[in-house]
């Protein structure tokens, strides 16, 4: 829960709530009024931790301090997020030996940086009448990588959807 959406002293609308102190002992369940008065002579604030609670729980404590310690709990949770790019490789159903081992060392160094990647096969043409030509450069491909050692998911397998067809790759989760 955002510290924007805490409801603090005179902003909780509830005729009862059950108050926890500064100390983290349960008060017990008492009109708000009490309650805020409670935490005014601590020289603290009421703020509502669980609104949809029946009572809703206020604890005691310093407003300021909580919204800090919240939002400096919400910038580790950030930093320790990554953000998982899509990378596309294009090709044709007709390429050559060199190319498609070119392509795949892109494709193992997008999978060790950790990036999800989509290989797709543009088909032109009469290319759309054999299908299966793309679908075996995807599983050269496969083959490559397998035999370069990269660890990698397959997300989605090979399909054909116009006059492309495509698989997505993901990179392998390590182990902690």
């Amino acid at each position: 829960m955002a510290t924007k959406d805490l409801r603090v002293d005179r902003q909780i609308r509830a005729r009862e709530v059950l108050v926890i102190d500064e100390n983290n002992n349960q008060r017990g369940v008492m009109d708000t009024r009490s309650a805020i008065a409670l935490a005014e002579d601590a020289g603290l604030n009421l703020v509502e931790v669980s609104p949809n609670a029946n009572p809703p729980v206020c604890k005691i404590l310093d407003f300021g301090k909580y919204r800090y310690e919240m939002e400096k709990k919400n910038r580790e949770a950030k930093k320790n997020q990554s953000v998982v790019k899509i990378k596309e490789i294009r090709m044709q159903p007709k390429i050559e030996k060199h190319d498609l081992e070119t392509k795949s060392k892109a494709i193992s160094e997008f999978l060790q940086d950790g990036n999800k990647v989509k290989v797709s096969i543009r088909f032109r043409g009469r290319e759309l009448a054999h299908p299966e030509l793309g679908k075996v450069v995807l599983d050269k491909i496969l083959d490559i990588l397998s035999e370069a050692g990269v660890a990698y998911n397959l997300d989605k397998a090979a399909l054909l959807e116009g006059k492309m067809m495509s698989m997505t790759l993901s990179p392998q989760k390590k182990k902690m």
